[in-house]
């Protein structure tokens, strides 16, 4: 005959039963059944006072829960991570403490547990330390308008079919979106009107970083543009990340995901109206959301324009004198003894030759080292860090890189 497996009420009956009886002791009847004295005076009470019933299993729920949130906070938390889908559980408690500074807003990991019993948080696969991205070699910045950034965030179609091409504007240093323009085109035209707008209310930064496509960069000597031109005769620096290294103008790159999510999923219906989305996402990026890296403050609490105004003319370039002087012509070329090539970006401006060794010249324009010229071979040989800041040339009335 198989045993008969007993209910744990059955159990207790039988422990209460076998007590009442007076053959065993309380120590031996504990022992037996593997249950503590507590726990069996716990169900002599409970029998006594209920009978059969008091036997049964109860929920182990407290009565009160002193730690127990309102139902309005959970929802605003709730409500909060709904409207903003990307923003985590600090981010949210930053916001809503900010609006309601008299509410008992809960900690982060209790506000974490509602989003997750709710599933409004997916798992994420943390990376392997191994594929970390290397250490950027150009130097961050210090201070508001000691670096931009800028970049574009690919293209895409409206839902009208008309290409969008949204360049972006930021400051390296307090995270403050400056542009967010959709453009109809990478045009060297419509960018620059863009910066110019963008240097005219907020002033000159010290160096504006980019990758090297257009019309930030070109393929000639020392990379240079007629836009990056543009920037050097102002007195700004133009870097530009390593190629096939976009990690290292990785908060930009952050951002760019982060404003695809909120304004392009899915795209707006005219040019027009995906410029309203970008305007509006900047003005609560740069006023109420949170940023971690600035310890939960906004990126307008850190930013200032720069002291440093847009001049009305360019500021005239000046080299040293004991540089040899030549202006690039319409094609490029300066006149070295017979036409030396030098970049098309550079037509009509004064470039500089300083003798460093014997038939050895370093090429400088404005403040950026081009390249070396070697006066035997008739040639410019480029440097691998074109954007190092010469020593030799200026800009009149520019300010020293990295003081605002």
């Amino acid at each position: 005959m198989p045993w008969r497996e007993l209910e744990p009420m059955e159990l207790r009956l039988e422990l209460i039963r076998e007590y009442e009886s007076g053959l065993l002791t309380m120590t031996e009847l504990v022992a037996q059944y593997g249950v503590s004295r507590k726990t069996a005076y716990k169900w002599l009470e409970r029998y006594d006072r209920e009978g059969v019933r008091g036997l049964a299993d109860r929920s182990r729920r407290p009565h009160q829960s002193p730690h127990a949130m309102a139902p309005d906070i959970v929802d605003a938390v709730v409500t909060l991570r709904r409207r903003h889908p990307s923003w985590g559980p600090k981010k949210l408690l930053r916001v809503l403490r900010r609006r309601h500074p008299a509410m008992p807003w809960p900690a982060r990991s209790t506000a974490a547990g509602w989003l997750h019993a709710r599933g409004l948080v997916a798992s994420r696969r943390r990376p392997s330390p191994l594929s970390a991205a290397p250490r950027s070699p150009l130097r961050p910045a210090t201070a508001a308008n000691d670096l931009w950034t800028t970049d574009f965030k690919g293209e895409f179609r409206t839902g009208d079919g008309a290409y969008c091409y949204p360049l972006t504007l930021r400051d390296a240093f307090s995270r403050f979106v400056l542009r967010c323009d959709a453009l109809t085109g990478r045009t060297t035209l419509s960018t620059r009107r863009r910066f110019e707008r963008a240097f005219a209310e907020y002033g000159l930064p010290a160096r504006i970083r980019s990758d090297n496509g257009a019309p930030f960069a070109s393929p000639g000597l020392g990379g240079v543009s007629q836009l990056s031109v543009w920037w050097m005769r102002l007195g700004i620096i133009p870097e530009r990340i390593a190629p096939g290294h976009p990690e290292q103008n990785g908060s930009h790159e952050q951002f760019h995901g982060v404003l695809k999510a909120h304004t392009t999923r899915p795209p707006a219906a005219t040019a027009r109206a995906q410029q309203r989305r970008f305007a509006d996402f900047c003005a609560e990026y740069n006023h109420t959301r949170p940023h971690e890296a600035l310890h939960d403050d906004t990126p307008a609490e850190h930013y200032q324009p720069s002291s440093r105004a847009l001049p009305r003319r360019l500021p005239p370039l000046e080299y040293p004198g004991h540089a040899e002087i030549r202006r690039v012509d319409q094609n490029g070329y300066v006149s070295w003894r017979r036409p030396l090539f030098v970049a098309t970006a550079l037509a009509d401006q004064p470039v500089a030759f300083e003798e460093i060794d014997d038939g050895l010249w370093t090429v400088t324009f404005a403040s950026v080292v081009l390249g070396r010229f070697d006066e035997r071979l008739h040639r410019i040989h480029p440097l691998a860090s074109w954007y190092k800041v010469g020593r030799s040339a200026s800009c009149a009335g520019s300010a020293p890189s990295g003081k605002q």
